[in-house]
């Protein structure tokens, strides 16, 4: 099965890549930028895209990986033996409890390994082209910061040690596939919360005054927070001073004592850190659950 998933997915990614870099080689695209977000075709305000919805769905395949090695591989590990009985046959023929594990887990995890990385791998091939352009696909979007990178690596293994400990308790493989799939959701809708409200990085202050123009948001994904600031060093409402960038502006704000407006944004060299942070969490998960699938083994079996 992974095979032809890989291969599937490595003839489709060379066909679209190839399509996309023709496209770009047209010269349509040349005026375009990552600022402003949206570039249009002149003289008819028709927005510029590249067809990147192949590129989205490896991307949303990616973060799926999780769940679908959870429950295809992860749950029957070891609970379609538990439940056949098969596993008495095993351990009475000179094989320990751990080297049982380590066979079962070594094999699953190398392949999982191998998969998730060539997945994302591709994923990163084909985006380069068109990463965080107008007219191709955004670093912060779901489809490129939650499924490429070494994320997707950490993930998948954390889908399989979900399944593996899930089988081990359940002792049953549809029951414990149908949890394998619940958790892992759970935990990718967790870590997709986590990033929208930047709990675990936080975005970047970027401050300007009244009378000049804003920095230009460009490829940054802002945070949804900005005003306006006091002397003191107090943030208020954007809505005091409801004007853009000119004179008007700039005396509002000298009138309510503000020395400059401000917006939160994380720029694209964000991109590393989100997906370290991610990697770091789910591979400390993964490490918590294989061992507590290594040390409840001597226990119930």
């Amino acid at each position: 099965m992974s095979l032809t998933i890989m291969t599937a997915v490595a003839v489709i990614a060379a066909h679209d890549r190839s399509g996309l870099l023709d496209d770009l080689n047209s010269g349509l695209y040349d005026r375009c930028s990552p600022d402003p977000l949206y570039c249009t075709l002149s003289g008819t305000g028709v927005r510029l895209l590249l067809d990147s919805e192949a590129l989205k769905y490896l991307g949303m395949l990616n973060i799926g990986l999780p769940a679908i090695v959870g429950m295809l591989w992860g749950a029957p590990l070891l609970g379609r033996d538990l439940e056949q009985g098969t596993h008495r046959t095993v351990l009475t023929q000179g094989v320990s409890r751990g080297q049982w594990l380590a066979s079962r887990l070594g094999l699953a995890a190398g392949t999982t390994l191998v998969l998730s990385g060539f997945l994302a791998g591709v994923f990163a091939w084909w985006w380069q082209p068109a990463a965080n352009q107008s007219y191709g696909v955004f670093w912060y979007e779901t489809a490129a910061l939650n499924g490429s990178g070494p994320r997707v690596v950490a993930a998948a293994l954390f889908g399989l040690a979900v399944g593996t400990l899930l089988g081990l308790l359940v002792r049953r493989v549809l029951p414990a596939m149908t949890l394998a799939l619940l958790v892992n959701g759970a935990v990718i809708l967790a870590l997709e919360a986590a990033h929208r409200v930047r709990f675990l990085v936080p975005p970047h202050t970027y401050t300007s005054a009244g009378s000049s123009p804003k920095p230009a948001m460009g490829d940054k994904w802002s945070a949804g927070h900005y005003g306006l600031i006091t002397a003191s060093g107090r943030r208020e409402d954007v809505a005091n001073c409801p004007y853009p960038s000119s004179t008007q502006l700039g005396e509002c704000m000298d009138s309510h004592g503000y020395v400059a407006r401000f917006y939160e944004a994380n720029p694209a060299g964000d991109y590393w850190t989100f997906q370290w942070t991610d990697t770091l969490v789910l591979g400390v998960l993964t490490i918590i659950l294989t061992t507590a699938t290594t040390l409840l083994l001597r226990r119930r079996v």
